[in-house]
């Protein structure tokens, strides 16, 4: 399972942490301007947007769990198991496999509006990438600095819906989300006021108890409640340090530790690592579970006009720094 964010301060960041029981080899990866884009329906896109994120490498395809790229537009998909729907080849429609979502839309468009429009031309196609890599259930969050949107192919359709809380999580569909929050709206970063009854004299015994009620449980709508009721009220300064630290803060309020999530088979879900992206510095910071120091990779310090994929391996051992 996994929450993605958006968070603005100067700069737009965007990221998100992907939890799941084990790894697929999953490196930081760079791809450049002219590296031959493959698309199974489409033909190749020899010239397109460069862009950075996360992805396992395939017969040299990257398969992205999340980018971002030049202009400024990042993408993410995450598990939406039993309401993803993908179909049959269709004639007059851009048949898309699942797998090339991701550079399909970031390799061309610029800003949420124009993903949007090139959204409505789609066909999400069932074809697996390969027999090692059955199909996936995802839906997936597209943001700009401006607007956020939510893309999720189900058994109905395409929908598309905006994203004010600039959140999404896994399951349920994204308006069942959105709707949830209803149940909350009493909670504050305020100290919470005594409406329990007149003339029953009620103290605060502690700070932050305008939140009591906030979720605190590792299930999907969960997560995306308290994801979303940290960033909306997150406060920092606009400096990349000060941005990036609290950007990781607020994905640190859902992050899923060794031992709190059993699985059927006796394996645990963890957060394997937690993203943020520098969308308008092109810049990508990232932690993993065993390693809490922030790793950056800068996409401006390599040739974005080459034609070979940049691999960066992630750093998983724990850096400590001894200060004595």
């Amino acid at each position: 399972m996994c929450t993605a964010v958006t968070y603005k301060t100067k700069d737009f960041y965007f990221g998100r942490t992907l939890d799941y029981n084990f790894s697929f080899g999953e490196k930081v990866l760079i791809t450049p301007r002219n590296y031959p884009f493959y698309f199974r329906d489409k033909g190749t896109i020899n010239s397109h947007y460069a862009m950075i994120g996360m992805a396992c490498a395939a017969q040299n395809y990257p398969l992205y769990y999340e980018a971002v790229n030049e202009k400024g537009l990042g993408m993410a998909g995450l598990n939406f198991v039993g309401n993803a729907v993908l179909r049959e080849k269709e004639e007059g429609k851009d048949n898309i496999a699942q797998f090339e979502l991701i550079p399909w839309v970031l390799a061309q468009c610029c800003s949420v509006k124009e993903a949007w429009d090139l959204l409505e031309k789609i066909n999400l196609w069932n074809i697996p990438f390969s027999d090692k890599l059955p199909l996936a259930q995802l839906h997936w969050m597209i943001s700009d600095r401006k607007v956020s949107i939510v893309v999720e192919f189900v058994r109905e359709g395409l929908n598309i819906y905006k994203n004010p809380v600039g959140v999404l999580a896994n399951n349920p569909v994204f308006d069942k989300q959105m709707s949830a929050l209803n149940n909350y709206m009493q909670l504050s970063v305020k100290p919470a006021e005594n409406k329990f009854a007149e003339g029953l004299e009620l103290k605060q015994y502690s700070r932050g108890m305008g939140a009591i009620g906030l979720p605190g449980d590792l299930s999907s709508q969960s997560r995306f409640v308290r994801a979303a009721f940290v960033r909306m009220n997150s406060v920092s300064g606009e400096g990349e340090a000060e941005s990036v630290s609290q950007f990781f803060h607020i994905l640190n309020a859902v992050e899923q530790q060794r031992g709190c999530c059993e699985l059927e088979n006796g394996e645990y879900e963890i957060t394997i690592y937690t993203c943020c992206c520098n969308a308008d510095k092109g810049i990508y910071y990232y932690t993993s579970y065993d390693n809490h120091q922030i790793t950056a990779v800068d996409m401006y310090r390599e040739n974005l006009d080459g034609r070979e994929l940049l691999w960066f391996p992630l750093m998983k051992e724990e850096q400590i720094r001894c200060q004595n």
